[in-house]
C-alpha cells in the first residue's frame, strides 16, 4: 500500500496543471496547452506572422530544394517559376488550416478531433509527432554542420578533429567523427533554452531571425556573384531538359515546393491560434510565404549555379554549406570573418526552423497524446532527447535516401489535411461545438463510434492509396512508370481524393453538428472556458451506447440565431447546449 501511495504522490507531482473536477477520460483530453488560447495570450499580429515566415523561409532545406531543380534539367528562371507557383499554392493551404486555429484558437490535435473522432485523432497526432522528432534530429545534424563552419573560420585546427584528422577519437564504425559530433552536440545543447519559452513569446526569436538571416544571405549572394565575375555567366546557363522531360521536371519542381510545406500545412493551427484576430493570419501568410520563399530560393538558385562558374571542374554544388566551406580555402582574415557571419546566420536559421516546424509541433502533439503529464515545453524537450538518441548521422551517412523518404512522407500528411479541410469548410461550414471537442461523453457529436470516425479513416486511407506505389518508388524500389507519374502529383492526389471521399461519405452517411450555411462561432473561445461536466453530462447509461449517431442533424437557421444570441438551446435540438 505504501508503494501505491508513493506512486500516487509522484503522479500528482508530475501531473501538469489542469482544471479541477475532470473525469479520468477528460484528463486524457485536455490541459492548459490544449484548451483554447485565452485573449491574454493572443499576441500574434499580422507582422508577427510576416516575421515568422520570413524567418522560416531562410533555411538550408529551402535553399537546396530550389537549387536542386536545376539538377533535374531546369534553367534558373524555370526553377524560380516553380518556386513561385508551388509556394503560392502552399500558402493557400496554410491559410485554410490556419483559419481554423485563428477562429477557434485551438491547436491541430484538437482540430483533428472534429473529423477523426475524439480518440481517433490520436493516430494523426502521433503520426505528426513521430515525424517531428525524426526531423528534429536531422535538422539539428545539419545545424551542427553550420557550427562546424563557424568554428573552422576561427580555429583552423578544428578540422583535425574530422574523419581523417589526427585528433579524431571516434572509429569509422560509429558513423561520425569527433568534429561533426561535437558540432552537432553544441547545436543541440544550444537549442535547449529556446524550447523553454512559451509559444506566444517565441515570436521574438523569429523577429531577430527575420532581420539577421536575410542580410547574411544577401552578403553570400553578392560574394558568390563577385567570385563568378558577374551574374551573366550564371543566368546564361541553359536548361538541360527537353520536351516531356522538361514538363515533368517542372511539375516535380512545383510539387517539391508544396511537399516542403506538408507538415506545416497540417499543424499551422498550432501557431495561428495565437492570432489576435482571425484575419491577422490571412493576408500576412498568403503573401509572405510565396514572396519570402521565392526570395530565398532565388538566392539559393543563383549561388548554387555560381558554383559551376567558380569551380568549373566540380559538379553543381547544391549544399550552401559545402560551397561556403570551399570559400575557406586560402581565405583572408576578412573572408574568414564573412564565413563566420554567414555560418552564424545559417545556424540561427536552422534553430528557428527546428523550433517552429519540429519542437513546437512535437510538443503540441505530445500534449494531446498524454495531456495529464505533458505540456508543450515537456514535449519539446522529449523531442530534443529523441533527436539526440536517434543518432541522425547513421540515417544520413550512406546517401540522401532517408531525407528523400522523409520528404516522400508528405503523401500521408496530405490525406490528413484533405480530411480536416473538407470537414471544416465543406461539411460543417465552419461550425464547431468547442466544448464538445474536449468531451469524452458518448453523447458528444465528435464521439462517433467509440471515439473513432470511420468516415475520416476511410477517406484518409483512400487518399494514401493512389500514392502508395509511387512512395515505394521514391525510396528506391522499381515501379511502373504510370505510378511514378501519379506520384509526381502526390500532394494533390492525396489531398483531393481524401477530401472528396470524406465529403461524399458525410453526404450519404450524415454526421452530427453541421450547419446549413457558413457559421463560425469563435466567440465561444472568448468566454470563460470550462470543460468539466457541471450539468449531469457524462457516462450515464442512457447515453453510453457508443453509437455513431450522437446528436444528429443540421443546425437550422432559428437555432443558429439562438446560439448566436447566447440563449439556451435544449439538448433535444441538433445544436445541444449553448455554452
Amino acid at each position: 500500500m505504501a508503494s501505491k501511495e508513493k506512486v500516487k504522490v509522484w503522479a500528482r507531482k508530475l501531473a501538469v496543471e489542469s482544471e479541477p473536477g475532470l473525469t479520468n477520460a477528460q484528463l486524457m483530453l485536455t490541459n492548459y496547452d490544449l484548451k483554447p488560447v485565452e485573449p491574454e495570450r493572443r499576441q500574434w499580429g499580422p507582422w508577427n506572422f510576416v516575421g515568422f515566415w520570413v524567418a522560416d523561409s531562410f533555411n538550408i532545406n529551402t535553399w537546396m530544394i530550389s537549387s536542386s531543380m536545376i539538377a533535374n534539367g531546369l534553367s534558373w528562371w524555370q526553377s524560380w517559376l516553380c518556386v513561385w507557383i508551388g509556394y503560392s499554392i502552399a500558402a493557400c493551404f496554410i491559410c485554410l488550416t490556419g483559419r481554423i486555429g485563428a477562429t477557434y484558437h485551438i491547436s491541430f490535435p484538437v482540430v483533428a478531433r472534429s473529423s477523426f473522432g475524439i480518440w481517433g485523432s490520436l493516430w494523426p497526432v502521433f503520426n505528426r509527432a513521430a515525424m517531428a522528432c525524426i526531423w528534429y534530429g536531422v535538422q539539428a545534424w545539419i545545424g551542427g554542420q553550420c557550427v562546424t563552419l563557424m568554428i573552422r573560420s576561427i580555429w583552423t585546427a578544428y578540422a583535425e578533429l574530422g574523419q581523417d584528422g589526427p585528433r579524431n577519437s571516434m572509429p569509422v564504425s560509429s558513423g561520425t567523427n569527433t568534429m561533426d559530433f561535437l558540432s552537432f552536440f553544441l547545436f543541440w545543447a544550444g537549442s535547449l533554452p529556446a524550447i523553454w519559452f512559451p509559444v506566444h513569446k517565441i515570436r521574438h526569436l523569429f523577429t531577430v531571425k527575420a532581420y539577421f538571416v536575410p542580410a547574411a544571405a544577401i552578403v553570400y549572394f553578392g560574394w558568390a556573384i563577385g567570385r563568378a565575375d558577374g551574374i551573366g555567366p550564371i543566368v546564361h546557363q541553359p536548361a538541360e531538359a527537353r520536351g516531356s522531360a522538361l514538363a515533368w521536371a517542372f511539375v516535380s519542381g512545383v510539387m517539391s515546393s508544396i511537399a516542403n510545406f506538408a507538415t506545416l500545412i497540417v499543424n499551422d493551427p498550432d501557431f495561428s491560434r495565437f492570432a489576435i484576430k482571425p484575419r491577422d493570419q490571412l493576408w500576412s501568410q498568403l503573401f509572405t510565404i510565396p514572396c519570402g520563399f521565392a526570395f530565398t530560393s532565388f538566392i539559393g538558385i543563383i549561388v548554387s549555379s555560381s558554383s559551376k562558374v567558380i569551380f568549373p571542374d566540380q559538379d553543381y554544388i547544391w549544399n550552401p554549406l559545402t560551397l561556403l566551406g570551399m570559400f575557406l580555402e586560402n581565405a583572408s582574415s576578412a573572408e574568414r570573418f564573412a564565413v563566420f557571419i554567414i555560418a552564424a546566420a545559417f545556424t540561427l536559421a536552422q534553430l528557428g526552423t527546428n523550433i517552429a516546424a519540429n519542437s513546437i509541433s512535437a510538443g503540441t502533439d505530445m500534449t494531446a497524446l498524454l495531456p495529464r503529464f505533458l505540456n508543450i515545453r515537456r514535449g519539446g524537450y522529449i523531442c530534443a532527447a529523441v533527436g539526440l538518441a536517434m543518432c541522425p548521422w547513421n540515417l544520413l551517412k550512406d546517401s540522401n535516401s532517408f531525407t528523400t523518404y522523409l520528404s516522400a512522407y508528405s503523401v500521408f500528411l496530405s490525406s490528413i489535411a484533405g480530411v480536416i479541410i473538407s470537414d471544416y469548410y465543406f461539411v460543417r461550414k465552419g461550425y464547431l461545438e468547442l466544448k464538445e471537442l474536449y468531451s469524452a461523453s458518448p453523447s458528444s457529436p465528435y464521439f462517433y463510434w467509440f471515439g473513432w470516425s470511420w468516415r475520416g479513416y476511410a477517406a484518409y486511407i483512400a487518399g494514401i492509396l493512389p500514392n502508395i506505389v509511387g512512395f515505394v518508388g521514391a525510396i528506391g524500389k522499381p515501379i511502373p512508370i504510370g505510378a511514378a507519374y501519379v506520384y509526381r502529383l502526390n500532394f494533390f492526389a492525396g489531398f483531393i481524393v481524401a477530401s472528396l471521399v470524406y465529403w461524399l461519405l458525410c453526404k450519404y452517411f450524415p454526421i452530427p453538428a453541421v450547419s446549413d450555411r457558413w457559421f463560425e462561432q469563435g466567440e465561444a473561445a472568448d468566454r470563460a472556458f470550462s470543460v468539466a461536466y457541471t450539468d449531469g453530462q457524462g457516462y450515464d447509461e442512457e447515453r453510453s451506447s457508443g453509437s455513431d449517431h450522437g446528436r444528429s442533424g443540421k443546425v437550422k437557421e432559428a437555432e443558429l440565431y439562438a446560439v448566436n444570441q447566447k440563449s439556451t438551446v435544449h439538448e433535444e435540438t441538433t445544436v445541444g447546449k449553448a455554452y
